[in-house]
């Protein structure tokens, strides 16, 4: 990995496993870029993560509706999106790595192309996680294709990582002494600085590999993956308004207790993402390490995605849910108590990496059984697979955006000095809190609402029952159907 000094101003990449066009657009990259990089102020910073989160969760649930009254074509109902999407997408994100030549327009510039990226990559995020209710009816295939999901979109982000600490990190960004010596850059030097090596190709050029590998990902998917329609939906398919859907939606019981489960567990890692590459550099002092412990997380969470979802399939998912999330607690102590020790710290690092696999799995791998149980109880409500997608995504971005925003303003308040090869020691202690202890509250309150979650393996077994009936009484019906249709154009 790329190292040396400022490194880190350009290849944070998150924990979180999103694909790799994200990996170099992840909010914790985004939010030293407009640091250390950009040399945003903290406050106008924290104002376009939190505003361009916010509206990246606001538009989830809008795509989700508007894809769920989408007709069927040749494609299907969700392959349309994904196409016409994915290019716009790719010139937005190339513009959020160009710096106008007007510093003053910085921020609206960075405000309007992250909102712009963000809502163009909805377009493609919402159908293609719900395409998962749309490749076979099994539970067991799609909790299978579930797995595979989320182990590429891994190591999709691993590459997106690695792809910008090489190429971003040979534009260096070192940290400047002030004439009394103080770790802090001079607000002039690094504006000249900054402006020379956003203007070098560096950072477009990872952006245009990133894009490359995304366009191939995007045919590939287009050419390789087909919709099934479930046989009963094409009964009594009824119009739904888009705040009808949403009472549907949000007043199904399990999902709501699903939601509030995973919604704390989920804010708990975006803390740790959010502040892991400013807490490695300052806090344990590894300004030359980080980008190998997160790489070491990343490869830890891919290798044992295969190996949570043999232990779901063997022991159950709530069971899963309770051990795999559970087990980042005692690592995350060990981290607020230890002192700077690189090789413990790579032993975390790796530890990590499995609780995020389960953390992350997990939640998309039980959303399925949901939607199921929703189909049992709704028969006649169809078409609301992408809704239930994009408002689960709507909880975890808001939480995003909020946990950012916190993060962002709870370091400006501790002083945290822009460029700075050091930190005030409340910078330090701020940054452990955001790492450590916050999320462990956070994942002990959600497994403690996750309690509530109804559906067990048994419950499981009854509603794929359930459904292999209502499917074989509607192909049934169907055979019937046309078998009286040719009786009439016979007579």
């Amino acid at each position: 990995m790329a190292k040396g000094e400022g490194a880190e101003s350009g290849s944070a990449a998150g924990l979180l496993p999103t694909g790799i066009l994200q990996a170099g657009e992840r909010p914790a990259q985004v939010k030293i870029y407009l640091l250390d990089v950009a040399q945003v102020d903290p406050f106008p910073a924290s104002i376009i993560l939190f505003v361009g989160r916010a509206w990246d969760a606001f538009t989830d649930p809008l795509v989700g509706f508007c894809i769920s009254k989408s007709s069927w074509t040749r494609l299907g109902r969700l392959m349309p999106w994904i196409i016409f999407s994915t290019p716009l997408a790719i010139i937005a994100y190339f513009l959020i790595w160009f710096v106008p030549d007007f510093p003053e327009v910085q921020p609206l510039w960075y405000l309007l192309f992250y909102c712009l990226f963000e809502t163009l990559v909805t377009c493609f995020h919402v159908p293609y996680s719900a395409l998962t209710m749309f490749i076979s009816t099994e539970q067991s295939e799609r909790d299978s294709a579930t797995a595979y999901r989320m182990t590429v979109e891994v190591l999709g982000t691993v590459l997106g990582t690695a792809i910008q600490g090489q190429i971003v990190g040979q534009a260096d960004t070192p940290c400047l002494q002030d004439t009394n010596g103080s770790a802090v850059a001079s607000e002039s030097a690094n504006r000249t600085h900054s402006t020379t090596s956003l203007k070098d190709t560096a950072y477009l050029l990872a952006a245009g590999v990133i894009a490359s590998i995304y366009v191939i990902c995007a045919v590939i998917l287009t050419l390789g993956v087909r919709e099934q329609r479930e046989p009963y939906e094409t009964q009594q398919a009824e119009p739904m308004s888009f705040f009808r859907g949403l009472r549907l939606v949000m007043s199904h019981g399990p999902y709501i207790k699903l939601i509030a489960g995973f919604l704390f567990t989920s804010l708990a890692f975006m803390l740790v993402e959010g502040n892991f590459a400013l807490f490695c550099t300052y806090t344990l002092g590894f300004r030359n390490e980080f980008q190998n412990l997160l790489l070491a997380i990343m490869l830890s969470a891919t290798f044992t995605i295969p190996i949570w979802q043999w232990f779901l399939t063997r022991f159950g998912k709530k069971t899963a849910v309770y051990i795999g999330i559970s087990s980042a607690v005692p690592f995350l102590i060990l981290v607020a108590l230890m002192e700077s020790n690189l090789i413990i710290t790579y032993v975390v690092a790796v530890a990590a990496g499995i609780s995020v696999a389960a953390a992350f799995l997990l939640p998309w791998s039980m959303l399925p059984d949901v939607i199921d149980d929703f189909h049992l109880k709704q028969p006649h409500s169809h078409g609301t697979e992408p809704i239930f997608f994009s408002f689960y995504v709507f909880f975890t971005k808001f939480a995003s955006g909020v946990s950012l925003g916190i993060s962002t303003l709870s370091l400006d308040f501790a002083g945290y000095q822009t460029r700075g090869c050091s930190q005030p020691a409340r910078v330090r202690f701020t940054l452990k809190m955001l790492v450590t202890m916050a999320p462990i509250v956070l994942i002990l309150l959600g497994l403690l609402l996750f309690k509530l979650y109804p559906i067990d393996e048994e419950k499981r077994r009854q509603n794929k029952k359930a459904l292999q009936a209502l499917r074989d009484e509607a192909s049934s019906s169907g055979c019937s159907d046309t078998d009286s249709t040719e009786l009439a154009s016979i007579l």
